[in-house]
C-alpha cells in the first residue's frame, strides 16, 4: 500500500507540475543484515564496535529484544527485558553513557491505549530497568527521544496532526514504578513540507519517527519519513534548541518504512535503517545536510503583481491546487499508513 500511495501521488505532482524542493539525498550502504531475529528495527545507536537497535514486534513479546551487532551488521547477542516491553520505538544515549530504550509507542490503531509510558536504563551487565512515565493530558503515540544535558529524557510524540508535542520528566526517574513519573509539555515541533518522496507521501513529512544525539552531544536531530532536522545544542539544553532554533535540514532515504536515526561514531554523518517486516535489513549513510528548513518566499513576480489569490509556497501555483493533492494525498498516505500498522500488528 505504501508504494502505491507514492506511485499516485508522483503521478499527481508531475500532472500539476510540481516538482520536490529538495534533491534527492546521496546516500551510501553500510552494512546489511539478514538475521531474520533483527527485524522491524525502530532505534538505533552507533558504538566502537558496531551498532544497537532495537525492534518494536508486538505481536510476540519474546521477540521485542535489544540487538548488539558488529559492524557488518551481524547480531553477536541480544538482550530481553525483565517484563514484556509494550513498543519500544527509538534509543537514545545520555551524557554519561548510559543507554536508554524509549518504550513510548502507542499504535493509533491500537483498541487499547497505555496509560504510561516507559523507558529502560540498560546496564552493562544484567537486565534491563524500567522506568515508568505518565502524561498530564492523555496517551500519546510517540518514536523519538533524546536525553537532554541533565540527564532527562525528552520525548517527541508523532502526531497526524503535523504539529508533534514535545515531553520531559517533571522530577527524578523513579525504577520500577507502577505509577509513573509525571511528565510536563514543554514545546512543540512541526516538520516542514520538504517535497521528498517516501512511502506516506505528504503525511509522511510531518511524522516524527526518530531522534539521534551527536557523540559531544553538541548536537540533536529529529527525522521524518522523509527528512532530517538537526539543531546545535552547545548548552546540553535540548528543548530550547528544538523550540528556539531553526534546524538545519536533510533529505533521507526512501526507505520502505525509515522510522531510526543516528548519528557515526564520529558525528560525521547519520545513519538510518528501515523499520520493515522482511529481510534484509540495510543501514544507509548520509551526510547532514546545511540547508536551513524554512519554506521559500512568495514568488516576487505574484507579489509584484498585486494578486491577492494565495500561492504554495512549494509551487507558486494556486493554493486551491495544493490543498486539493494534499486532500487527496492525506486520504491516501493514512490509509497506507494505517494499513501498514494493522498488517504489523496482525
Amino acid at each position: 500500500m505504501p508504494v502505491r500511495v507514492a506511485a499516485v501521488l508522483a503521478t499527481l505532482t508531475a500532472s500539476l507540475g510540481l516538482a520536490p524542493i529538495s534533491a534527492a539525498p546521496v546516500f551510501t550502504d553500510v552494512c546489511v543484515s539478514n538475521d531474520a531475529r533483527a527485524m522491524e528495527l525502530s532505534g538505533l545507536v552507533a558504538t566502537s564496535t558496531g551498532y544497537v537497535a532495537v525492534n518494536d514486534s508486538n505481536f510476540d513479546p519474546s521477540r521485542i529484544r535489544i540487538f548488539f551487532l558488529d559492524r557488518s551488521c551481524k547480531v553477536t547477542r541480544t538482550l530481553g527485558y525483565p517484563t514484556a516491553a509494550r513498543d519500544p520505538e527509538d534509543l537514545a544515549v545520555g551524557p554519561d553513557g548510559t543507554l536508554w530504550v524509549a518504550d513510548i509507542g502507542d499504535n493509533v490503531t491500537s483498541d487499547t491505549h497505555r496509560s504510561t509510558v516507559a523507558v529502560w536504563r540498560v546496564p552493562d551487565s544484567g537486565s534491563p530497568v524500567i522506568n515508568r512515565l505518565t502524561y498530564p493530558d492523555g496517551s500519546h503515540d510517540a518514536e523519538a527521544m533524546l536525553i537532554n544535558g541533565d540527564g532527562r529524557p525528552v520525548i517527541v510524540t508523532k502526531e497526524t496532526s503535523g504539529v508533534s508535542s514535545i515531553y520531559t520528566t517533571t522530577g527524578p526517574l523513579q525504577p520500577n514504578t507502577a505509577n509513573g513519573v509525571p511528565l510536563t509539555k514543554v514545546g512543540e515541533f512541526k516538520p516542514q513540507p520538504t517535497g521528498v518522496i517516501n512511502p506516506f507521501g505528504l503525511i509522511g513529512e510531518e511524522l516524527v519517527t526518530g531522534a539521534a544525539t551527536s557523540p559531544d552531544h553538541h548536537r540533536v536531530a529529529l527525522r521524518t519519513y522523509a527528512a532530517a532536522y538537526e539543531w546545535d545544542v552547545p548548552d546540553g539544553d535540548v528543548v530550547k534548541a528544538i523550540t528556539g532554533k531553526a534546524p538545519r535540514y536533510t533529505p533521507l532515504p526512501d526507505e520502505v518504512q525509515g522510522e531510526s536515526i543516528a548519528y557515526t561514531t564520529d558525528g560525521a554523518a547519520f545513519l538510518t535503517v528501515s523499520d520493515r517486516s522482511d529481510s534484509p535489513v540495510t543501514i544507509r549513510r548520509v551526510t547532514p545536510g546545511t540547508q536551513p528548513a524554512t519554506s521559500p518566499p512568495p514568488s516576487p513576480t505574484a507579489a509584484a503583481a498585486g494578486t491577492t489569490e494565495r500561492t504554495s509556497p512549494l509551487s507558486g501555483i494556486p493554493i486551491w491546487v495544493t490543498i486539493g493533492v494534499a486532500a487527496v494525498g492525506l486520504v491516501l498516505a493514512a490509509l497506507g499508513f494505517i494499513g501498514v500498522r494493522r498488517t504489523r500488528r496482525a
